[in-house]
């Protein structure tokens, strides 16, 4: 029985002419943070989720559940809209 709870955390990976690899599923970073929370105003959290050229990083890549990442999408635009976002992060050189 715990061995099928242990599968469960792990997806199968399969590529052609390669083995079946396990590779443990990702949590949502953002899951114990309120809805409320993710917004325009946030600027730190916002943007710990954007890439130095100022893109927004994907899903793939943060692991944010869809319902979050949707939400990160439109207050990272209303953000750049009243320029709290700079469309390209600085980055000090010293």
């Amino acid at each position: 029985m715990t061995d099928k709870n242990n599968e469960d955390n792990f997806l199968r990976i399969s590529l052609i002419n390669q083995n079946i690899r396990l590779r443990r599923k990702k949590s949502c970073p953002l899951a114990n943070i309120p809805d409320e929370e993710i917004n325009y105003k946030n600027v730190d959290l916002l943007s710990k989720f954007i890439s130095e050229r100022g893109k927004m990083l994907s899903t793939r890549i943060t692991a944010v559940s869809r319902k979050k990442q949707k939400k990160l999408a439109t207050a990272i635009k209303n953000a750049r809209q009243l320029a709290l976002l700079s469309p390209i992060k600085k980055i000090n050189i010293e």
